[in-house]
């Protein structure tokens, strides 16, 4: 995976008690490194601002899909944006 590349990771996560059948768990960001067993991935921040970015490091071997995703469009002066 390119290092930079701004990429939407999906993650096994558990098996939901009622139906059976098993959640995921996504994260969006930008790839900083990966050795082939984990991948660091500088994740968005939260669009509601719940949330700021973050590092994280998942397990290759969890890893269920991977896609290349644009950019984040950011509004006239948003402070993450490059309008200033």
């Amino acid at each position: 995976m390119p290092v930079g590349s701004r990429v939407v990771v999906r993650m096994a996560d558990s098996v939901d008690p009622a139906s059976g059948r098993m959640t995921y768990r996504d994260f969006i960001g930008h790839v900083r490194a990966c050795d082939g067993r984990m991948l660091t991935l500088r994740r968005d921040p939260a669009a509601n601002g719940s949330r700021p970015s973050q590092d994280v490091r998942l397990d290759v071997a969890a890893i269920v899909a991977v896609k290349p995703i644009p950019e984040r469009r950011y509004p006239f002066g948003h402070r993450d944006g490059s309008a200033s």
